[in-house]
Order: structure tokens, then C-alpha cells, then sequence
């Protein structure tokens, strides 16, 4: 499209070039999960790096310096805080009101919207219903009432796409208008993931294929330029069917003019992705796209500021420029010039006047005492295997399953449970860990401990599969080097959601070994192996045994690609929340005495130490990790604790 841009501004001399031009700015908020106020809800305290309360206001900014803008929303914007499940499951929301999120993207004018995998989390009654409320479309082309013989025949659940007809104003203060097309598409996997809600009422297709059938016709039907919301993260660059972070192979879509990214919780552009095929960072393209992901939780504001030239009734793109605008550096934009006449009046007190009585509300609701703990509960050293989170979210799972298997065959298999950590950081960032101290517990510190609405599942597995769980959780770790001091010890790609912990078992986890399986699951080599030593019940694991493991409906279904997962293995699928669980069973369990204790060690040879970032409050709680011989070496860039390890030396349990 470059060269085509070329040719036409040729064609304009620079003082029409320049008095014709319009500049038009792109927005994206995505993975909102219902963070409206500046307020960390799991450590009950403000945040002022988050929600979309104080996102509004660098909205409201990013809209008075240029005099055409769009706004769009990318997904995920329905869960995640207690505020979502407040709405969903303790207030609920009344005929005729206004979900809060949905009140404030009214309120900010949101112009479309587009579907991400967990605002099916609630059930799809809940979601409809919510959406009735929204006076902007919602466009999503893979997400199926019924898949047709092509794409183009499916019948959605809502419509693929929408031409969103606007009058802008070029730069010698002329109208215009300009038609933009805006086509939404969400991972193929939310009928796997969801399928207790969904199971023979959604369908989905995959992105790319949507996308690439779709944009002829919206081209057709006179798009001026097309946007896609891709609810989905920068992955592979090759196409493969009902891949799940497709960003890539869309940008390489003909007819698509930018696209605006989410679903993995990252920023682009970033040196992050720097060397990635066909990512540009300086430019903020991949192929040639712009393309741009606005972090998570309210963190970030997505911009594209697009300069476009009209000839022969045709517009075109002439110079793009990606930029996100973080709310952590957000007094840096609002010291940039001084706003234009005559625009949109500010929008962001609408937003906190909304947000503020929902967020009174879930306060009185979170802090209610369910039980006390004798112990203090945190996730801070959950990879080093002293990890009290996990632990009590364990023993309520198998808790529960035993009491609802014990009278079928099944009962008298053996029953472990898996766990991985809700909040250890990584994308998450520094403060995203479990910290529950000893004493009075509330319903903030069960969502602490446990983040998603997920429901509780079990599944058969043999111990081969159980054996894999295990290799593929350990990819979490690099491979130390021998001799080498103070290596990093956590893969940052690694999602910490997937550091599967299992229960019951007893297992050694070598770091001097190579990983059998990558970050995103793949494997790397089957004669890899860092699982060693690997017991139940003081026994070596049989690896032909039939297993029961307890874990939620996401990992049931066969979320992260885990060994014996799927429909064929699930034996138990209870429409109990974990999290509801968690409460009944800390209840009738108070005062609680939470072992730390991992079933794992970490093995690597004399003398090599790592280095582990973990939260800043961690340093109270060193003494959980004393045979570690931990020296603290500051703080780094990003807000992490960083700390020095000695992982060559005997660890006790």
C-alpha cells in the first residue's frame, strides 16, 4: 500500500497536499475486565495505573488535539474484578438498567466493540442482556449462531461487521465524509473454553478465514478504510487453522488498514517484540499494518493517527503513526498542547459519577469475613514451590470432587488436584501476586486467591498425561547454565496462569535440563525431560494408572494444550464456582492452617544461583525461603523485588 500512497500524494501539489489532508486518530482500550475504577480490589487499596474512570480522562485529552477521532473497544471488557461478578452473580443487573462498563462506554462514546473469550464467562443470556443496554454496535464475524458453507453464509450472534458512516473536517476546516468499516473476530477456542454455556448454541469459525472473506464485501459495500478489532494476541507469522493469537497472518490480509490488538494483557508497539518476523516496532506495523494493543486493565491508550488524502472519490492512507499512552506516565500527556475549540465536552466525569456507586457497593460486598487464617497466604514464591495460594485452593477442589465421586467407581482412583497460581506477576506486573495475611479473611481475599469465575471439573487421565502436565508446566523455568551466577530463573513468555501445580504427587523439577514443551505449549522435543523422581503415595508414579485430577472447566476443556484434556476425559463437570467452593470450604475449615509447602523441589547443580523477581512485599516473608539463602539485589524497571538464589543447595519441605 506504501507505494500507492506515494503515487498519490504525487498527485496533489504540497499546498493542496496540505489543506486537503485529514487527520484522523484511532483509539483502542482492550482488556478492560471490568477495572472502572483506579482501585486494586484484591489488595483493597487504590491504583492509580488502572480503569477506565481515569482512562477516560487521557480519552477525553487524546480527542481534544485532533478534530476527528474513533473509538473502539477490543474485548474482554465483562470480567475479571469482583465488580463483574458482583453484577453477575450477587446484585445482578435490573430490568432496565445499565451494566456499570456498558454505562460507561456510553457515557464515552464508544463508536464499536468487539468480543473477547471471557465475556462468555457469565453465560450468554447475561451478555446479551448487558449488551441491550449499549448505544454503540458490537461486531463480531466468527462468533456463530450456525456455520454456513462459507463465512459468508454463517448466521452470527451478532453482525460481522458495520459501516460507520462519519462527517471529519480536513485541515483548512472543511467537511467531509468518510466511511469506516470496523469487522471483529475473537479466538475459535470460547466454544472449548465455554462450553458449559455455549455447548450447541455458539459456533465459531476461525479469524483469519473470517476476516479474509468478510473484507471484499465490506470493501464493496463502500468502506473508505477497514478496521479490525482482533481479539487476539502477535503470534506465529504462518497461518494455521484456528490458531488462537492470529495478529500476524491478519495483518497480511488484503484491504485491511490497521488493526487494533488485545487478549494476550501486552503493549505494541515495544521492544518487546523486537525481531519478531515482520514486526516493525519503530513504526508500530507487522507487514505493514499499523497495528497496536493497549495492555490491560485500563493500563494503556491504543492511538492511530492516520493521515488521509480524498482523489477521485477515493481516500487513501498516507501516513500512519502508532503510539499507547499509559496511565502510569499519563501527566506527561496532559502537559502536550493546548486542546482545540469546539469539540466533544469532557466526557470523564460522566465515567467516575458512573463507576463511583458501583464500586461503593462491591466494597461493602468484599469485605465481609468468611473465616480466619492462622497463616499468611501468598503467592510471592508460588515457582520455588512455597506456595500457600495454591495449596488451600488445592484441598478445596479435592475436597469437593472426593465428596461428589465417592459413591461412583471413580471414588477408588486416585485423586490429586491441580492448581496453577491466579496472580505471579509476569504480564500481570509487579503487584500482581496473592497477599493475604494472617487473621480475618474476606470475600477480597477469595478473589485474591482465586481470579476467574471457573467452574470446578475433574478428569481421568493416565499417569503418562499426569507425567506431561508436569513437563509442560515446567517450561515455566530457563535452563541454568552450569557455573553460571545469578541467570534469570522465570522465561517471561511463560504465562504464569499455567504453572500447573499438582497435589498429591511428589516430584523433582531438574533446571539443568532443556524444556520438552515451549512457552506457548509446543513441543520441542519429546526426549526432553525435567520431571524426575516423580511419586504417589511413596510409590513411583505408574504411568499406565488411571488418575482422577481435579482442576476448573477452562483447563478441563483443554485450555493451555494440557495433556488428556478435552470432552472424552471430563468425569465430573459441576456448575459450582471454584471460588464458591473455596468460600464453603474456608468456612467450614476456620481457622485455617495453610501449609506454604509445593509438592516439587527444584534441582540444579552446586553453586549456581538465579535470580527470581517476585513482589516487593515479599521481602516480609523471606523466612519462607531461607534454604534458599535469598539476598535481595533492589528493585528493577519494571516494580519487581529482584532476588538472588542459591538453587544448587538441598531445599526442605
Amino acid at each position: 500500500m506504501q507505494s500507492d500512497m506515494t503515487q498519490h500524494l504525487n498527485s496533489f501539489d504540497r499546498s493542496q497536499e496540505i489543506s486537503a489532508a485529514v487527520d484522523l486518530r484511532i483509539m483502542e482500550t482492550t482488556d478492560l475486565h471490568v477495572h472502572l475504577h483506579p482501585y486494586d480490589y484484591y489488595a483493597d487499596c487504590p491504583d492509580p495505573d488502572l480503569g477506565l474512570a481515569r482512562l477516560a480522562e487521557l480519552i477525553d485529552h487524546a480527542r481534544h488535539q485532533v478534530p476527528n477521532c474513533l473509538l473502539f473497544d477490543n474485548g474482554d471488557f465483562l470480567q475479571g474484578t469482583p465488580v463483574g461478578d458482583f453484577f453477575a452473580y450477587d446484585r445482578g443487573v435490573r430490568a432496565g438498567e445499565v451494566h456499570p462498563v456498558i454505562a460507561a462506554m456510553n457515557a464515552l462514546r464508544y463508536d464499536a466493540i468487539t468480543l473477547g473469550n471471557h465475556e462468555f464467562n457469565y453465560g450468554l443470556e447475561f451478555l446479551m442482556g448487558s449488551l441491550s443496554q449499549a448505544q454503540f454496535p458490537t461486531v463480531s464475524a466468527n462468533i456463530l449462531r450456525k456455520t454456513g458453507r462459507g463465512p459468508l453464509f454463517d448466521k452470527h450472534l451478532f453482525r460481522p461487521y458495520r459501516l460507520l458512516q462519519r462527517d471529519v473536517i480536513d485541515r483548512a476546516g472543511q467537511s467531509k465524509s468518510i466511511c469506516v468499516g470496523v469487522i471483529g473476530v475473537a479466538p475459535a477456542q470460547i466454544t472449548v473454553w465455554e462450553r458449559q454455556h455455549l455447548d450447541g448454541r455458539i459456533q465459531t469459525r476461525d479469524m483469519v478465514d473470517s476476516v479474509k472473506a468478510w473484507v471484499p464485501e465490506m470493501r464493496e459495500a463502500g468502506a473508505d478504510i477497514v478496521v479490525v478489532l482482533a481479539h487476539s494476541g502477535i503470534g506465529a507469522s504462518q497461518h494455521t487453522d484456528l490458531m488462537e493469537n492470529a495478529v500476524s497472518p491478519l495483518a497480511r490480509i488484503e484491504g485491511v488498514d490497521l488493526i487494533l490488538c488485545g487478549h494476550s494483557h501486552q503493549v505494541f508497539p515495544s521492544p518487546r517484540f523486537a525481531g519478531v518476523p515482520g514486526v516493525d516496532v519503530e513504526r508500530g506495523t507487522i507487514w505493514g499494518t499499523p497495528t497496536v494493543m493497549s495492555g490491560f486493565f485500563g493500563s494503556h491508550l491504543g492511538l492511530v493517527d492516520m493521515t488521509l488524502l480524498q482523489d477521485g472519490g477515493k481516500w487513501h492512507v498516507v501516513n500512519t503513526q502508532v503510539t499507547t499512552r499509559a496511565l502510569r506516565e499519563a501527566s506527561l500527556h496532559f502537559a502536550q498542547p493546548a486542546p482545540l475549540e469546539g469539540l466533544m465536552p469532557l466526557r470523564s466525569p460522566a465515567v467516575r459519577r458512573i463507576v463511583s456507586s458501583a464500586h461503593d457497593a462491591v466494597l461493602d460486598k468484599i469485605r465481609q469475613p468468611v473465616g480466619q487464617s492462622e497463616t499468611a497466604i501468598n503467592s510471592f514464591f508460588a515457582y520455588l514451590g512455597r506456595n500457600a495460594a495454591t495449596a488451600l485452593v488445592a484441598h478445596a477442589q479435592k475436597e469437593f470432587v472426593s465428596d461428589h465421586l465417592k459413591d461412583s467407581p471413580l471414588g477408588a482412583l486416585p485423586l490429586l488436584s491441580a492448581v496453577s497460581p491466579a496472580k505471579v506477576g509476569g504480564f500481570g506486573g509487579a503487584r500482581n501476586f496473592t497477599n493475604i495475611d494472617a487473621g480475618k479473611m474476606t470475600l477480597r481475599a477469595l478473589a485474591d486467591l482465586y481470579v476467574f469465575p471457573n467452574r470446578i471439573a475433574a478428569c481421568r487421565l493416565s499417569g503418562a498425561d499426569v507425567l506431561l502436565w508436569l513437563e509442560r508446566a515446567a517450561s515455566a523455568f530457563r535452563q541454568l547454565e552450569p557455573g553460571q551466577d545469578a541467570q534469570d530463573l522465570i522465561d517471561p513468555a511463560f504465562p504464569g496462569y499455567n504453572f500447573e501445580i499438582i497435589y498429591g504427587l511428589d516430584y523433582t523439577i531438574d533446571l539443568m535440563s532443556p524444556a520438552r514443551f515451549g512457552p506457548d505449549g509446543r513441543e520441542i522435543d519429546a526426549s526432553y525431560s525435567r520431571i524426575k523422581d516423580v511419586t504417589l503415595n511413596g510409590a513411583p508414579l505408574d504411568l499406565d494408572a488411571e488418575i482422577i485430577l481435579c482442576t476448573n472447566s477452562f483447563r478441563a476443556q483443554g485450555a493451555g494444550g494440557f495433556a488428556g484434556t478435552g470432552f472424552e476425559g471430563v468425569v465430573l463437570e459441576h456448575p459450582a464456582i471454584t471460588r464458591d467452593i473455596l468460600s464453603d470450604y474456608v468456612r467450614a475449615h476456620s481457622p485455617l492452617n495453610v501449609s506454604a509447602n509445593s509438592p516439587f523441589r527444584l534441582h540444579a547443580d552446586p553453586g549456581v544461583s538465579a535470580i527470581l523477581r517476585t513482589g516487593v512485599a515479599a521481602h516480609s516473608h523471606l523466612d519462607l525461603i531461607a534454604d534458599f539463602e535469598p539476598e535481595i539485589q533492589g528493585i528493577d524497571k519494571n516494580g519487581f523485588l529482584k532476588l538472588k538464589l542459591c538453587m544448587g543447595e538441598p531445599q526442605g519441605h
